[in-house]
């Protein structure tokens, strides 16, 4: 098979390997999309995110979608033909945190892209028979595939409590962005207020499902005459100006969320955390939220952020980031 090796930083590489062989309670999956990730991007451009550092070749790509070809031992062989979404991180099973449901932070988690693991940028993949989720003819390639960066906004919605009648604030109208906005419409949020400097992903905010789409250059939720009030804030940026001025629009009592990967270190107010009682909490992927992810894609428009394909030997394009692209899918 065909796979896109990243050899070293800003160094790739079309390869011939062996197809993957499923073992017991596996299934191999012929390849249909992958989403291109900011994760991907960094890795490419830095050859390490944090203390994740690409040491040896590594094929990256973790939202993927496909189909089942072949199954290892243990597996119903009515799953080959299945139309398949995978969750591309397989937990010990084992651990404490995978015995409570919370297997996102299980220390020996395999995740695809993840060095040394390799992962979807390639024709075909072997992995658990029980983290290929079966979808349905409604959900397209594209779909099934951002399906993963849909349960990257479902779990920061569920870390958040985002329900009924409540006001959310978004920082970033990037794809998990734009994905979070939609997904605090679906869970019934009233006010959606979506804050970025770029005009163009503004404009792109209102068409997915944000009931305001803020400049920070007018209206700075630091500022003492700009009153938010929201009783969520989830930051998709990483972005230390975009935390604090979100951290400074949460009412008391309310709940701030850390999806996006900025600096590793950053200076918070604490003291109006505490005397505000705002709740903080950071989010890791996610756990069990595939079920969820599918019954909501006919509720979001996840083909609409689709902006380009690229095939294996192009996915150096895909992964140089252009303000003008959404998400790039590879199709191998």
């Amino acid at each position: 098979m065909r796979c896109s090796v990243l050899r070293t930083a800003g160094e790739l590489e079309v390869q011939e390997r062996a197809v993957p062989r499923p073992g017991h309670r596996e299934v191999l999956v012929r390849i249909s999309a992958v989403g291109t990730c900011g994760s991907d991007v960094h890795y490419f451009r830095h050859g390490r995110i944090g203390h994740f550092v690409v040491r040896d070749p590594l094929v990256l790509g973790h939202e993927p979608s496909g189909r089942i070809v072949a199954v290892g031992t243990g597996v119903d062989t009515t799953r080959i033909g299945q139309r398949v979404s995978l969750e591309p991180g397989v937990p010990c099973r084992r651990c404490r945190y995978c015995h409570t449901g919370a297997y996102n932070l299980c220390p020996d988690i395999t995740f695809f892209a993840t060095p040394p693991v390799d992962g979807a940028f390639a024709e075909y993949v072997a992995i658990a028979d029980d983290f290929a989720h079966p979808v349905p003819d409604h959900v397209s390639d594209d779909a099934a595939a951002l399906l993963e960066p849909l349960s990257v906004a479902i779990w920061a919605h569920r870390r958040a409590g985002t329900g009924l009648g409540s006001r959310v604030l978004v920082a970033g109208a990037g794809p998990i962005g734009l994905l979070v906005a939609q997904v605090a419409a679906v869970q019934g949020a009233t006010e959606v207020l979506v804050i970025d400097p770029d005009p163009d992903r503004r404009a792109l905010a209102g068409a997915f499902g944000a009931t305001a789409a803020l400049d920070p250059a007018v209206d700075d939720p630091r500022d003492p005459d700009v009153d938010m009030d929201v009783d969520v804030f989830v930051d998709c940026s990483g972005a230390a100006p975009a935390v604090l001025g979100g951290l400074a629009a949460v009412r008391p009592g309310g709940v701030a969320v850390l999806v996006g990967m900025g600096a590793d270190e950053m200076t918070l107010p604490v003291s109006a955390l505490q005397s505000r009682e705002i709740t903080l909490t950071g989010t890791f992927r996610y756990a069990n939220t595939w079920p969820a992810a599918v019954a909501l894609a006919p509720s979001v428009d996840l083909d609409r952020l689709v902006t380009g394909h690229v095939d294996l030997d192009h996915v150096g394009d895909a992964l140089s980031p252009d303000p003008a692209q959404v998400k790039v899918m590879v199709r191998p």
